[in-house]
């Protein structure tokens, strides 16, 4: 079967920043089971999937725009230390935090005197990536598996819909 949209793709991957520094990989373990066009790839990895089989392998340059987006400097801030009282932070300490836009995820990146500096860019953002990917399976997607948005391996999908 060829990847198309609403596929069931079996991967494995490896994912390297410019320097060839793994970021991830799930070679040394279970494949990743994702629907094509849910959204749960990063575009230019799922638009690379397109048309490829089981067996294929194949290597990918992805760009930001593709990826994880631009970095926005403007979604890095200080917040004053008072935010996080009672609390033992450190650097590399990721947190919800509530916007105009929504929830988002915060990393603190720094910690001054008066003050915790947060980045609510996506840690991949602005970054060239660098994919060898291995396609384990492919399938379609059972209805029950469209209608809650995410594989459902065998005996169910492990929770309540």
């Amino acid at each position: 079967m060829i990847i198309a949209p609403n596929s069931v793709v079996k991967l494995h991957y490896s994912v390297q920043d410019k320097d060839n520094n793994t970021i991830d990989s799930t070679f040394d373990e279970a494949p990743l089971e994702v629907i094509i066009g849910t959204g749960y790839l990063i575009p230019g990895l799922e638009n690379a999937l397109q048309g490829k089989k089981a067996g294929d392998t194949f290597s990918i340059t992805v760009e930001p725009e593709e990826g994880y987006g631009e970095r926005h400097d403007e979604l890095t801030q200080a917040v004053p230390k008072s935010m996080f009282e009672g609390m033992e932070i450190e650097i590399g300490m990721q947190f919800r935090a509530t916007t105009d836009e929504g929830d988002q995820v915060v990393v603190i990146i720094g910690i001054e005197e008066d003050d915790v500096i947060v980045d609510g860019n996506h840690p991949l953002s602005g970054i060239t990536l660098a994919f060898d990917v291995e396609v384990v399976d492919v399938r379609e997607a059972t209805a029950e598996e469209l209608a809650h948005g995410h594989v459902h391996s065998e005996g169910g999908c492990g929770h309540d819909h």
